[in-house]
């Protein structure tokens, strides 16, 4: 049962106890020590990471007041109803102090005082039916064992070799519910509601899976095996999609605004110097080396990376954008390397959606760091004249949205079911979004068609109000040379293969242009860069 965040006292039971006989006081609700809340500072791809302790400090950066109520009562995202637009769009940071060894379930109870105090958030239980995919049993039993070595509980991605069809996963003491929530993360691609355990299995499991990811699937061939598939042989399961009522938590009100912090919160909770690695080799990579890399624990590997490649991710930068990055020398997109890189213990924390992983703002800052003092790197920042897109109305074709609905676009049919990827695999971008004002969508364009605009979109169509709407299109890897970036922003032919670019899209679906023009935009200059690093 989901609760509500400090619940009232049932007073009831009090009025019949004589006076000399008190009732015991309700236990104080867990807080944290120190409690920062800020406005989360912008990121071109942003996504909520963290909720988990650093030694004594939590951190959760980049997330929604959806995410933080679904983090606070482990719920899923769509188990979280109502509640102001605002609930998906705005992001917040926050960093606290708790002692080391807090539970992870005592921690949600001090993120739930959290939202409680600083944003006023108050909630009530309800049931929805909702779209789900049912993981159930088969036969009498499963194809996997109880767990018999409590010691190590979660999911890990297993081995990879270069060309390897399949993705692995081991997960270990998981129960079914866990391994539900764990197999609709790991396998996203296809699984783009939640799983719901009813396999009616208690206790705890150990999981051996392997499936095809869903853009490789057409690719392999008889080899390939759906997440669907690899349930069903590999663990005697079933996952069928079916509408179900689930428990939800539905926000009756929250404030936009948190309440401000402590005017002495910088000396009770300094900001902590940036994260540096311990210790890191740099080598020249193999000639014609495939780009790989993997993250286990505080070992970070990198296998034939090129520097553009890591400046981009540590200054968070487009790394389509060709323009992002001045005075580059040519050799910044050919010359490969190899990383290997040890991260402090404390850049690393575990949770249930991500164990053992380590923080994104973290491992960019030591990326800077290392790639600055190895490559005696100069840079700074400044505005330039680059290419930029304009949006603009022609015949605009929008529905005028609820403007009490909440804010929000995902990857999927609209109410009408109708998916154009069933048909045209090229068309493999299919975008349902309510209630985003003409500025929105210039933002929204931004974050999901990276491979098309790499700038802020500037909004020049003088439409106001709200809107709903699909797009249907192709990610720009699928089109013809040169389809993906037209001169006026508007091919205006189709691409032989079928696929249809964003800008067309855009055009066509919604009745608005994208207009390339050059403005003024941030870019990182470099200033001085050596082409091979200092001695390990």
């Amino acid at each position: 049962m989901i609760k509500r965040t400090l619940a009232g006292i049932t007073l009831s039971a009090s009025l019949l106890t004589p006076l000399h006989a008190q009732a015991p006081a309700a236990p104080t609700p867990a807080s944290f020590e120190i409690v920062d809340v800020h406005s989360s500072p912008h990121r071109k791809f942003p996504f909520s990471d963290g909720g988990s302790l650093h030694g004594d400090r939590y951190v959760l950066r980049q997330a929604t007041m959806v995410d933080l109520i679904s983090d606070a009562y482990g719920l899923e995202p769509e188990n979280v109803q109502g509640g102001p637009p605002w609930l998906e769009t705005d992001r917040f940071d926050i960093i606290a102090k708790a002692p080391a060894n807090t539970s992870p379930a005592v921690l949600k109870q001090m993120l739930q005082a959290v939202l409680a105090n600083r944003f006023k958030l108050v909630t009530h239980t309800g049931s929805k039916p909702m779209p789900a995919y049912v993981l159930s049993l088969i036969g009498d039993k499963p194809k996997f064992k109880s767990s018999e070595d409590t010691s190590n509980t979660g999911c890990k991605p297993g081995p990879m070799s270069p060309g390897d069809p399949y993705i692995p996963v081991y997960c270990r003491n998981l129960s079914m519910d866990d391994f539900a929530s764990n197999l609709h993360l790991m396998a996203g691609g296809y699984l783009d509601k939640p799983v719901v355990n009813a396999t009616g299995l208690d206790g705890t499991w150990d999981i051996d899976l392997h499936w095809t990811g869903r853009g490789q699937l057409e690719k392999q061939g008889a080899d390939d095996i759906s997440i669907f598939d690899a349930v069903n042989k590999q663990l005697g399961l079933k996952l069928e999609l079916k509408t179900a009522p689930r428990p939800v938590l539905i926000v009756d009100s929250v404030n936009q605004k948190p309440t401000p912090n402590r005017p002495d919160l910088e000396k009770v909770l300094p900001t902590p110097p940036p994260a540096q690695f311990d210790v890191a080799t740099i080598k020249p990579g193999q000639p014609g080396g495939k780009l790989t890399g993997n993250i286990s624990g505080t070992q970070i590997n990198l296998q034939s990376v090129t520097l553009k490649f890591l400046m981009s991710f540590a200054w968070d930068l487009n790394p389509n954008d060709s323009e992002a990055i001045v005075n580059a020398p040519k050799w910044l997109d050919s010359d490969t390397f190899d990383i290997l890189a040890k991260a402090p213990v404390e850049t690393v924390t575990g949770s249930a959606k991500m164990p053992s992983h380590i923080d994104i703002e973290d491992l960019q800052s030591m990326l800077r760091a290392l790639l600055i003092e190895r490559f005696q790197m100069k840079v700074h920042t400044e505005d330039r004249p680059i290419n930029a897109y304009t949006l603009i109305a022609v015949k605009p074709k929008l529905k005028p949205a609820d403007p009490t609905s909440r804010t929000q676009c995902h990857e999927g049919p609209g109410p009408d079911g109708k998916d154009p990827r069933l048909t045209n695999s090229n068309l493999n971008r299919l975008l349902t979004c309510q209630n985003m004002t003409m500025a929105q969508i210039g933002d929204e364009l931004q974050r999901v068609a990276a491979g098309y605009i790499y700038n802020p979109v500037l909004d020049a169509t003088g439409i106001p109000g709200s809107f709903d709407f699909t797009l249907s299109f192709s990610s720009a890897d699928k089109m013809s040379p040169g389809a993906a970036d037209p001169a006026g922003g508007d091919s205006g032919a189709s691409d032989p293969s079928g696929a249809l670019s964003l800008f067309d899209a855009v055009n066509r679906q919604l009745g608005l242009k994208l207009d390339k023009q050059r403005r003024p935009v941030p870019v990182l200059v470099i200033d001085h860069v050596e082409e091979k690093p200092t001695e390990n």
